[in-house]
């Protein structure tokens, strides 16, 4: 189940690619704030395991909002990190909605009706 909301995206992102003419660079921009939303996820685990500075909750959570959730959702399955912690998932949960919403509002003024 924690890779569900992945697949309903894909199916969400090909639904506004084909209604709206989603423009390419959106996709970019998802798989580039995911990389670096890994990225600190991994950088914070580590941090963790090392007893050194870590990376503000706030700081991942706007990374997920900013469009990096996908790649914080495997960051938190693949590293086994901030997956327990209820209040952080609480957080996190909200944040990914309303990213969607976002999403779903963006693509349908800025895309292109029936361009396919």
């Amino acid at each position: 189940m924690p890779y569900l909301p992945l697949l309903l995206f894909a199916v969400l992102y090909a639904f506004a690619t084909f209604a709206w003419a989603l423009p390419l660079p959106v996709g970019g921009l998802y798989l580039a704030m995911s990389l670096s939303c890994f990225a600190a996820y991994a950088i914070d685990k580590s941090a963790a395991r090392q007893g050194n500075w870590r990376t503000p909750e706030s700081t991942l959570l706007l990374l997920g909002l900013a469009g990096g959730w996908p790649g914080a959702v495997l960051a938190q399955q693949w590293l086994r990190h901030k997956t327990a912690k209820a209040a952080f998932q609480r957080k996190f949960q909200l944040s990914v909605a309303l990213n969607l919403g976002l999403f779903l509002y963006l693509a349908r003024q800025l895309g292109q009706p029936g361009a396919y």
